[in-house]
């Protein structure tokens, strides 16, 4: 698994035109699988990201995480993210999920994330969509599920 995890002020994904999910303050998070990853490794990986300090306290040191009450989560699916890069100049995708297992995992991380009290907007699986936001800092983020030993030992 992959996110790209940007700090947003607002965030929005629109399909055809029409606005599917929006937030105010939050996470902007792109989210991918490959075929390596498996469900075992969501929830950890999810409450990871849910924890990381990227906001600002009143000093302006990135020692918040994301408030429940305050900000929200746009949870984008992303194939590409599993693109291998380094053979060529054409993104090679046979890393990536197959689809149906990969909707399974982007639907199940979407009902961890409201599970835990998340507010979560999500675009839709598959289809071709617009995504607008305005990044903070900019502040940008990758978390890597294959960097998980390094992650569950601290909490």
């Amino acid at each position: 698994m992959k996110a790209v995890i940007q700090r947003v002020r607002d965030a929005s994904v629109s399909v055809d035109g029409i606005v599917k999910g929006q937030i105010e303050k939050g996470m902007l998070v792109y989210f991918g699988v490959e075929e390596s990853d498996d469900a075992s490794m969501l929830q950890p990986f999810l409450e990871k990201l849910v924890r990381l300090r990227i906001f600002e306290d009143d000093q302006g040191k990135m020692n918040l995480s994301l408030d429940k009450d305050h900000m929200g989560i746009l949870f984008i699916s992303q194939f590409t993210l599993a693109a291998d890069l380094c053979r060529g100049n054409r993104p090679d995708f046979a890393h990536a999920m197959n689809p149906s297992t990969a909707e399974k995992m982007y639907d199940d991380g979407i009902s961890i994330l409201k599970n835990m009290g998340y507010n979560v907007q999500c675009g839709v699986f598959g289809a071709h969509m617009v995504v607008s936001y305005s990044n903070m800092g900019p502040v940008t983020f990758i978390l890597n599920s294959r960097d998980m030993k390094c992650f569950q030992k601290k909490v």
